[in-house]
């Protein structure tokens, strides 16, 4: 049984994540703002009040923490927002700033707290977005949302290589599109399906192969 830490647990994504852990027994640690009925009634062990782009936040979740280790941590919580207008003047970079602070600098953050909780064999699982793909940038436009997962990426790659001594293993997986409330239920792919593979590829992960950037599906991406 792995203890296993989730952010951004409360819906989406990070609740599908949480009952596929819970499902096969493991030890479940779910951080998130506000939870949800759906995250409650999982009876696992829920930390709320996590805001991750607050230092004090974190700084709670990890006293809160105490003497634990954290054999898989993954790094789910992001945010999109919509900059359909294009370049030009119109482009609000309040909502790039939002997204560069939820979907790069938060995970760093959260990186920077709780490393000190994994220990040889723990793993780390970042939950991006093949939109933050250089190579496969092929339609433009989502300014915020491709730079804030293309610095996640980065943020991956490093972490694979500062850990790689600790024998902690890093991967950075894209989950689909996922039919959830960040794409207006438009996806291909059921939250548990995508949920379901995210941990099959995590399960999967060795010193030897990471640093690496996949789809849920097992598909290498281009970075």
């Amino acid at each position: 049984m792995a203890t296993v830490l989730v952010t951004g647990s409360n819906r989406g994504i990070g609740l599908a994540l949480c009952e596929v852990y819970k499902k096969r027994g493991d030890q479940l640690i779910a951080t998130c703002r506000t939870s949800s009925p759906a995250l409650d009634h999982l009876g696992v062990e829920v930390i709320d009040g996590i805001d991750v782009t607050s230092d004090d936040a974190v700084k709670t979740l990890a006293r809160r923490l105490g003497e634990r280790r954290i054999d898989i941590l993954v790094l789910n919580a992001g945010i999109l927002r919509s900059d359909s207008g294009g370049i030009g003047p119109k482009l609000d970079l309040t909502i790039v700033q939002e997204q560069i602070a939820v979907n790069a600098i938060a995970p760093l953050r959260l990186a920077r707290e709780l490393t000190a909780y994994l220990q040889a064999g723990s793993k780390i699982a970042l939950i991006t977005s093949r939109m933050g793909s250089i190579a496969d940038n092929t339609s433009g436009g989502y300014y915020g949302y491709r730079m804030s997962k293309a610095a996640l990426n980065a943020l991956g790659m490093s972490l694979a290589r500062d850990l790689a001594d600790r024998q902690i293993a890093v991967t950075v997986l894209h989950p689909g599109f996922v039919r959830t409330d960040m794409t207006g239920n438009s996806g291909s792919v059921d939250p548990h399906d995508a949920a379901s593979m995210l941990v099959a590829r995590i399960d999967e992960l060795t010193l030897a192969t990471t640093g690496t950037f996949r789809h849920a599906n097992g598909e290498h991406l281009p970075w």
